[in-house]
């Protein structure tokens, strides 16, 4: 290693001018791809000049200081109350919620909240407590497996198939004992973009109860599909109209528009959320309660969310979903329309689809290839398997976000005809070698 390299990873001994500072490190931001381009990612990569001036006045709040920030907490309070109204809770005066450094952390602490609910009426009845487990479907995101590693709880894991590529309630019975915690949905697969049947799910915990006495809530995953199915399927029963439905988590920095990292919990009773794990804290200034993973975290994006929230009003939000969702669906029509592919998923649930390759269209290429190929021209589509039981199926994925206008999803149908013609016009294998999935959570 050089000195030259060996000073970016130790403190220079004497000052350096701000602007060579800058420079230094803005130029080594340009050799991160371009966000816009990037069809991996389901988190916010554009907002309009006003949030962006909001955004900059905003930066030092810290959302954890609400005695020096009341206005900010308060708005925080305004923004989980509208959620609880979208969400269909009986009461928002009776429900209870806060914002997160995203849906991660949500999730995290709706898990929290049913093991410790779990424990306390284990230890009422005299029972043991060291086993409890919650229940999920194969095809969750990689924050459930923290969960229940990092807390202790056992993950079991309902098999994705073709018959059942999602959860559906199918043979939840031989999973589900005295120590489930919990039980939960997904509204919107990482992997391929479609909705748990939420509902469902619930008709089969029901029959479970009254079969067995088992009373097993659900906690809704919406990181995306809660900031989508209000406004574009209204009609689905996926939230606090479903009684079983205990809480929902969203990320605030996906489909809720605002830039990261931001995500809300809200429980649909009070009495959902265990005391004992809500602390109050003092040395602020004020005295406080407090429920989260972090501690100081910036209060600039619950004021972004609420600007959203007045900015956009509920026909604001549905005209935005619906240009995603029609995006979406325009792109995965023309995909699925193409000789060597067959599509996963369409875009119709949430704006996010896959696609596979149809079986012996060719030797010579992947979908890994493709990815590849389409990276050089600036996109970025991952390719990765599906989860156990069906990773022998290679999936391509592209989420859309309210930033790829119809016009850019036109430029990019282009350039996915191009590589395939390329691709297909190979007359030898291209290598495999460390060939790894480029999938992103």
């Amino acid at each position: 290693m050089t000195e030259r390299s060996l000073a970016r990873n130790r403190l220079g001994a004497e000052p350096m001018s701000p602007q060579a500072a800058y420079r230094i490190v803005h130029d080594e931001s340009l050799l991160d791809g371009n966000a816009r381009l990037n069809l991996a990612t389901f988190v916010t990569t554009w907002m309009d000049d006003e949030a962006d001036r909001l955004y900059a006045e905003t930066f030092d709040k810290n959302m954890i200081d609400k005695d020096e920030y009341p206005s900010t907490a308060a708005v925080e309070d305004h923004c989980w109350r509208i959620l609880a109204d979208l969400w269909h809770a009986p009461s928002a005066d009776d429900a209870i919620g806060t914002s997160t450094t995203g849906s991660s952390e949500a999730c995290m602490l709706a898990g929290l909240a049913f093991k410790r609910r779990w424990q306390h009426a284990r230890r009422a009845a005299g029972k043991d407590t060291a086993t409890p487990n919650l229940v999920m479907s194969a095809a969750v995101q990689v924050c459930w497996e923290k969960f229940c590693n990092y807390w202790d709880v056992e993950m079991r894991l309902v098999p994705i198939s073709a018959e059942h590529p999602v959860l559906d309630g199918h043979d939840l019975e031989s999973y589900v004992d005295e120590n489930t915690i919990g039980v939960v949905a997904i509204m919107g697969v990482t992997y391929t973009g479609a909705y748990e049947p939420v509902r469902e799910i619930a008709r089969v915990l029901d029959g479970i109860r009254d079969r067995s006495g088992l009373d097993v809530p659900i906690h809704v995953d919406g990181a995306s599909g809660a900031m989508i199915a209000p406004f574009l399927q209204p009609d689905v029963e996926w939230d606090f109209r479903l009684e079983r439905v205990h809480s929902i988590s969203t990320s605030g920095h996906k489909y809720g528009g605002v830039y990261p990292g931001l995500g809300w919990i809200v429980w649909r009773e009070q009495r959902w959320l265990p005391d004992d794990l809500v602390l109050r804290v003092s040395y602020l200034g004020g005295d406080m309660p407090t429920f989260a993973l972090n501690f100081s975290r910036p209060g600039a994006q619950v004021l972004l969310q609420y600007y959203l929230f007045l900015r956009l009003g509920f026909a604001g939000y549905t005209a935005v979903q619906q240009g995603a969702q029609d995006v979406a669906v325009h792109l995965s029509q023309a995909i699925g329309a193409m000789a060597p592919f067959r599509l996963i998923s369409e875009g119709r649930d949430i704006p996010v689809f896959a696609w596979a390759m149809v079986d012996g269209h060719t030797e010579n290429w992947d979908l890994y290839h493709l990815s590849d190929r389409l990276r050089m021209r600036g996109w970025l589509v991952p390719a990765y398997p599906l989860p156990a039981d069906l990773q022998q199926i290679t999936v391509a994925r592209i989420v859309v976000r309210r930033d790829l206008s119809m016009d850019m999803a036109d430029k990019l149908l282009a350039d996915i005809v191009a590589e395939v013609a390329y691709l297909d016009r190979l007359t030898s294998p291209m290598p495999k070698e460390g060939r790894r999935p480029s999938f992103h959570h």
